[in-house]
């Protein structure tokens, strides 16, 4: 044993193979299904009743899931049962312009043939990914899921973390991992403070049916008030996420569907011939927020409860799915090695492996709206100048294609299509 540290990291007979995670929403449970794998006993404790979780019907909101997350999911045991609903995205097209008066001539086009590994992604339905993850976890040994529990208290010891539940129960376990969003009370109890802003952007989401088919075509229109992102569901179904100024979109979500599509028409323009409203429609204010840390004692913090970004390049989810890959083999290689999962040399891997990449994504969207979300002459001339020239160039293209498809960068093996 020459490890200095061993004494430190090494797992003590007390110690449990129990993680608590906090928040049933999608990381949550992806990362309880990749734990469960390696042998650990996970709880889920989730907020919401298990009724809307189970809803069958289509609310128009869905995902964007890079290949690398699809790989993810497929190695939970997840695609068999997404794949008949998912619709591959085949090619991304990127354009700058005004409403009304149609794209910039100077654009990006990716397309998947450029990459031997098949569709940059894939759109699925969240009542699909919803249902998929419920059933899986019912049918996964060392898996609990607690609907309709929130947790109002959390305390650390040297052999654990307890959970006080607002049913006033309580509930231990070796490690506490935040799944619970922006607004992570898990980060807030641990002390772990935030850093960001608020964009004065909101988010418009919908889903249309259209007359013409999308082929499968991922559309990204920068306009001087946000970017407007049309997304290929499967049929003649399209996806919308569509940001305006704040007030504008409070404005537009006040009107009338006949309203709405008025004013969604002239940004969407006539390519896919007449559309509707095909679901609910949603808002969500963007901003951006970092958790100063990922981990504290006994805690470790994943997607949106670690870092949530502007959704300019759909990278969101995806991004938590790394973390949730991430974790899972930080946490599983420590258990294999006989190591405690829950020191803090082990919970610093993870920070280490994901920090600068989710410190990277947010610098990247950040910058990215900035330069796209204004009508200055000289930015809108620079940009599209810039775009023109990745799109002449092959090994520029090349590597925004990987990067879209969530294929660069260190990916953790279940991203590579590899077991945990």
């Amino acid at each position: 044993m020459d490890n200095p540290a061993s004494d430190r990291i090494l797992a003590g007979m007390s110690t449990k193979d129990e993680i608590l995670i906090v928040g049933g929403g999608l990381n949550g449970p992806a990362l309880a299904l990749a734990l469960a794998q390696a042998g650990f006993a996970v709880t889920v404790i989730d907020a919401l009743e298990i009724d809307p979780r189970e809803n069958p019907d289509f609310d128009g909101r869905s995902y964007a899931l890079a290949l690398g997350s699809q790989r993810l999911l497929d190695g939970i045991g997840l695609w068999d049962r997404l794949a008949g609903d998912a619709q591959p995205m085949l090619d991304i097209k990127v354009t700058d312009g005004h409403a009304g008066h149609g794209p910039s001539p100077f654009f990006m086009h990716f397309d998947h043939r450029e990459i031997e590994e098949g569709p940059m992604g894939y759109m699925v339905e969240d009542r699909h990914l919803r249902r998929a993850l419920l059933d899986k976890m019912r049918e996964t040994d060392g898996v609990t899921l607690l609907n309709g529990k929130s947790v109002t208290g959390q305390s650390t010891s040297a052999t654990g973390v307890s959970l006080t539940l607002d049913d006033g129960s309580q509930i231990s376990g070796a490690i506490v991992i935040g799944c619970d969003g922006r607004s992570s009370g898990t980060a807030q109890r641990a002390g772990i403070k935030r850093t960001g802003w608020d964009y004065g952007q909101t988010s418009l989401v919908c889903s249309i049916s259209h007359e013409l088919p999308h082929n499968g075509v991922a559309h990204q229109f920068f306009m001087p008030s946000g970017p407007l992102a049309i997304l290929p569901l499967t049929g003649n179904r399209s996806s919308i996420v569509w940001s305006e100024t704040t007030g504008l979109a409070h404005e537009i979500n006040a009107l009338d569907d006949d309203g709405y599509l008025a004013a969604l028409q002239p940004r969407f323009g006539d390519f896919l011939g007449e559309i509707s409203l095909a679901g609910k429609r949603f808002t969500y204010p963007l901003g951006l927020t970092l958790a100063n840390a990922m981990i504290a004692d006994r805690l470790a913090l994943v997607g949106d409860a670690a870092h949530g970004v502007h959704p300019i390049a759909g990278q969101g989810l995806n991004a938590g799915l790394r973390d949730v890959a991430a974790l899972a083999e930080t946490l599983a290689d420590a258990k294999r090695r006989g190591e405690d999962p829950a020191s803090p040399l082990v919970l610093a891997r993870y920070q280490q492996w994901r920090r600068f990449d989710t410190a990277s994504m947010a610098l990247a969207t950040d910058t990215f709206n900035r330069l796209f979300s204004n009508d200055n002459p000289l930015l809108r001339l620079g940009r599209d100048i810039g775009m023109g020239l990745i799109n002449a160039a092959p090994a520029l293209r090349r590597g925004f294609i990987r990067e879209a498809a969530g294929l660069s960068g260190d990916l953790p093996r279940l991203m590579r299509g590899r077991p945990l």
